[in-house]
């Protein structure tokens, strides 16, 4: 009979996270709700970014390799017009071209979307979490340092523009009080203090898009907004993204953050009936799946490997691969691997084939279950 172990409920939870705060603050969170240390996260969120974030609980963190990369979607908001030493709205205005902008049009801009569509190269953006000699990017950028990160392959499967709105905004330079007067500007329409140099506000063009994008994971949605913006000559970052969609999870699945917050202070105690997927139902989600007889349950359990998968193919592992350009890792991939499960329902462990001795077998490369003895399950089932 399988093990029953006190560390709690494992399964998925997918919040839609708010804005202004981090993932690893959904994650701090999301331990006081549930009472467990054991949470983590697939996938980080800008903190001003929202939308589906999914969080494993106990077990199920071990599941979380596997969402990381998957397909994303999200809605974002494209500005035209400004470039930021971000590539977002949270970092400081580095140009702008008001000539460029007047004369895009609506065409050339769907032009220049298209051509970022498909497989294609991407840089990343400097203040990624990359790292770069074991230390992340945007670290690295902070403190003064010019990074140059390599490009790499990425696939946008969809990038749809739904609206194309010209409007004005503010643009903020540095200038010196003598620059100031000889412009005709008044010093005191302007912000920060009447000291040598000061920051002018002005307004420019600018060319906001509304736009859908669909990708593989990696792919940076600032860097699609900068490379947009280098394309038309105009300048372009993102102000606004909300992802909406991550595998087959998507913002119907997600729970409110306040609102679990609000129950969890009103019961004085973990909250026992979160929306929560359940181990075994989220491994149904993501793999194929192989029903063990009660003996090879036993083995696999103990680390055994047992007759292979489906019809013998050997998908090359991915798991934890290294990409040798910074010590990032390649999260693992769900192609060849099988959710294993016991007599009794029980997720034993994910399976792959290998070759062994010029067999092929299956191999444990998860194991949920360790040292379990499931004898009696067949009984159970029966």
């Amino acid at each position: 009979m399988a093990k029953t172990k006190g560390d709690g409920p494992s399964g998925l939870v997918v919040i839609d996270k708010p804005e202004g705060i981090t993932s690893h603050d959904v994650v701090s969170k999301l331990r006081w709700i549930a009472g467990t240390r054991r949470v983590g996260h697939a996938g980080t969120l800008d903190p001003a970014a929202t939308g589906v974030l999914i969080l494993g609980l106990n077990k199920a963190t071990k599941l979380l390799t596997y969402l990381v990369g998957q397909d994303k979607t999200y809605q974002a908001t494209i500005q035209l017009g400004i470039s930021t030493e971000t590539d977002d709205a949270q970092g400081r205005q580095t140009g702008t071209c008001p000539e460029a902008v007047e004369a895009l049009t609506e065409q050339r801009i769907l032009e220049a979307v298209a051509s970022l569509t498909g497989d294609i190269m991407q840089v990343p953006s400097a203040v990624s979490a990359i790292k770069v000699n074991g230390v992340r990017s945007y670290t690295r950028v902070r403190s003064g340092e010019q990074v140059e990160l390599a490009a790499r392959p990425v696939r946008v499967n969809e990038f749809t523009v739904h609206s194309i709105q010209r409007t004005m905004t503010s643009w903020c330079v540095l200038v010196s009080q003598q620059e100031l007067a000889e412009a005709g500007i008044d010093v005191a329409g302007t912000h920060g203090e009447l000291s040598d140099p000061t920051t002018a506000i002005t307004s420019v063009p600018v060319i906001n898009c509304e736009v859908t994008v669909s990708c593989s994971s990696g792919t940076y949605i600032r860097a699609l907004a900068r490379d947009l913006g280098q394309m038309l000559g105009t300048g372009g970052h993102l102000i606004r993204l909300r992802r909406t969609q991550v595998g087959e999870t998507t913002l119907a699945d997600a729970a409110a953050l306040p609102e679990l917050l609000e129950r969890r202070q009103t019961a004085g105690q973990p909250l026992t009936d979160m929306p929560l997927l359940s181990l075994e139902e989220a491994a149904r989600r993501l793999f194929k799946v192989r029903e063990l007889s009660a003996q090879q349950a036993t083995d696999v359990s103990f680390g055994r490997r047992i007759s292979p998968n489906g019809d013998g193919t050997v998908t090359p592992r991915q798991a934890h691969a290294s990409t040798g350009d910074g010590g990032e890792k390649q999260h693992a991939t769900t192609e060849g691997v099988y959710a294993a499960f016991a007599p009794d329902g029980t997720l034993v462990a994910l399976l792959e084939n290998l070759k062994q001795r010029g067999s092929v077998v299956a191999a444990p490369t998860l194991v949920f279950e360790a040292g379990t003895d499931f004898s009696g399950a067949l009984e159970k089932s029966s």
